[in-house]
């Protein structure tokens, strides 16, 4: 499927134009602003307690992860280590409960957070980590396919399929005419699971959609005929789904590994592009890190690919699946996308448990942390801010912090900590370590929240203003007048943001004038005046936006 270009670069430019008619009527940001606990404070102290304890009830980990911070810092407060007590028996509980439900996978959610809180008995569980985790992902499809090194072309063809979404007729001037939705898939197991693209049976599962659809696959060899087919699980961010349709495979695809691939290595792509089931086309990697999703670097390619293509496998010479394929650019040829196979097999636990896949966060904005010059190593990953009250905060991470590790992990990059963070469910806890402005290594645990659709617009609601257009613009602003709100001055500029490229420097007074939001809360819009120094000071009056997700955001 072809997809917008505003899905493919910076999203926003072509949003921009339309929010100069936006009414920039509210400057106020900050509507949820978290107010820290004041720990020298005993009423506060026991608020917090009675918040923890309230929690335990909603959600056990997350109380978990209070009770121990809240620990951490008055330790010998009895009420503090009460709490925690509590919440850890609650969770050992709940884990041992799980594991007797056979529901392993929530059982390794309860283990790994008890891990990193501390608990000092987990051999008290009846089952270790190593065989949660071969519990909770042993019939997960796609883990191991036998060599096909003698398989032919044909027989690969044999193993896609056409994904058919029904939606039954739709009205335009007064006529009906059938409306569906076409992609590709491929078989990852005999028993009938089936990789696609999200936005191919994203009307499957849109709570918000109220019309018709029915959801079948067609056989290479037999697209005559519709074969019944449901989503398992399905991830918005990274694109993909996972099917099941109770047929054997004709043929199942092994997934291969893409730090195999490199720039100029020949790859295909199998699929029905505009419905012509069976086509194979031939290209090479363009790339191997265009950053088009939040979450992670894609490969581009020159395989020719058109609408009905997405969801479908892009192989190597040995047949192998190393991406999937999920968008190319209208009117551009040979500018074409697809999503690395190591994502789609992290993905897959997650898809097979069922559901949205809920991507994890902890409320942070950040880059690779990088000495100038050639030869120089990344470091980590730097944080230039945290949001109040969010997890990072919260766990004691601070603005110049570089994280280092997650669980133990090296973290060079940030497309390193993308990759942990993938592997990780929402709504655990876990253990990052820190690297602090003076130097001083540490170890945080944070709670991963569920990433919200828009992050951007959860700094503006829960922060002031001029805090939350560092994360959103990549200006650091302070304010020069206790009695004009509308007037800053810009103390510091995140290099290749908006506000670094639209000219803005260090020292530049602003007035701002208005900011509003696109209705899906997608990209934010402001307008002020400014004396920019590279201007020379002279008043201009801008207009800029900028989107509120970013793979910069974590």
């Amino acid at each position: 499927m072809k997809i917008k270009i505003k899905k493919l670069f910076s999203l926003f430019f072509a949003i921009g134009c339309v929010l100069f008619v936006f009414s920039c009527g509210t400057i106020k940001g900050g509507s949820e602003i978290f107010v820290p606990v004041d720990y020298s404070e005993e009423r506060a102290v026991d608020i917090e307690i009675d918040l923890v304890e309230k929690l335990s009830t909603e959600n056990k980990i997350k109380s978990l992860w209070r009770a121990k911070i809240l620990y951490d810092k008055i330790s010998s407060n009895k009420k503090c280590k009460q709490i925690f007590e509590q919440t850890t028996k609650i969770c050992v509980e709940s884990c041992i409960r799980a594991i007797d439900e056979e529901k392993y996978f929530d059982a390794l959610g309860y283990y790994l957070s008890l891990e990193a809180a501390g608990y000092s008995e987990l051999n008290s569980i009846p089952k270790s980590k190593a065989e949660l985790e071969t519990l909770a992902y042993k019939n997960v499809p796609g883990g191991s396919v036998p060599s096909v090194s003698n398989a032919s072309v044909s027989d690969m063809i044999k193993g896609t399929v056409t994904v058919f979404v029904d939606k039954g007729i739709k009205i335009q001037r007064g006529i009906g005419y059938a409306d569906a939705v076409l992609g590709s898939g491929f078989f990852i197991s005999k028993d009938g699971y089936i990789v696609t693209n999200h936005h191919v049976i994203a009307d499957m599962v849109d709570k918000k959609y109220e019309g018709f659809s029915r959801l079948y696959i067609k056989l290479a060899e037999d697209p005559d005929t519709r074969v019944p087919a449901k989503v398992v699980g399905y991830d918005k961010t990274l694109d993909l789904a996972l099917l099941k349709t109770e047929i054997d495979a004709p043929y199942v695809f092994a997934l291969g590994s893409s730090s195999d691939l490199s720039v100029g290595d020949k790859v295909y792509a199998i699929g029905s592009p505009l419905g012509l089931e069976k086509t194979l086309t031939s290209g090479i990697i363009s790339s191997t890190d265009r950053q088009l999703f939040t979450a992670g670097t894609v490969f581009q390619v020159d395989a020719a690919i058109n609408s009905g293509n997405s969801g479908g496998p892009l192989i190597d010479e040995k047949g192998r699946v190393q991406a999937v394929v999920f968008a190319g650019v209208q009117n551009f040829q040979g500018l074409n996308f697809a999503i690395p196979v190591e994502y789609l097999k992290n993905e897959l636990p997650f898809l097979f448990n069922g559901g949205e896949r809920e991507h994890p966060w902890i409320a942070s904005y950040g880059k690779t942390k990088r000495l100038p010059g050639s030869g120089a190593k990344n470091e980590g990953v730097a944080v230039f801010y945290v949001l109040p009250g969010g997890s990072a905060d919260r766990a004691g991470i601070k603005e110049d912090d570089v994280v280092i590790s997650v669980n133990g992990e090296k973290i060079n990059s940030l497309s390193d900590l993308q990759i942990a963070f993938m592997k990780q469910p929402s709504g655990i806890i876990t253990k990052l370590g820190i690297l602090s402005s003076d130097g001083t290594e540490s170890e945080k645990i944070v709670y991963l929240e569920k990433r919200p659709s828009s992050p951007g617009y959860e700094f503006f609601k829960r922060d002031s203003l001029e805090n939350s257009f560092y994360p959103m613009f990549g200006m650091k602003m302070v304010r020069v007048s206790p009695s004009n709100k509308k007037k800053y001055s810009i103390v510091r500029i995140i290099k290749g943001s908006v506000a670094d490229e639209t000219g803005f420097s260090e020292n530049d007074p602003i007035e701002l004038l208005g900011i509003d939001f696109s209705p899906e809360k997608e990209a934010a819009y402001i307008k002020l005046y400014a004396k920019k120094r590279k201007n020379g000071y002279l008043d201009v009056s801008l207009g800029f936006s900028a989107g509120l997700d970013s793979p910069y955001y974590f």
